[in-house]
């Protein structure tokens, strides 16, 4: 029995999953917000222009 216990806590396969599920939430976020901010600033833009045409 203690050597499952020692076998189940030197496991490291589950963390480097976990790992990488926090590295591809944080790639998300970071792309989400620089879409969010560029389509933000390309609508401020394209007001700006249709304004200063008509």
């Amino acid at each position: 029995m203690t050597k499952f216990f020692s076998k189940f806590a030197n496991d490291e396969s589950g963390a480097t999953a976990i790992e990488y599920g926090l590295i591809a939430a944080l790639i998300a976020v970071t792309i989400i917000g620089a879409v969010s901010l560029v389509g933000t600033n390309a609508g401020t833009t394209f007001n700006s222009v249709a304004n200063n045409m008509g």
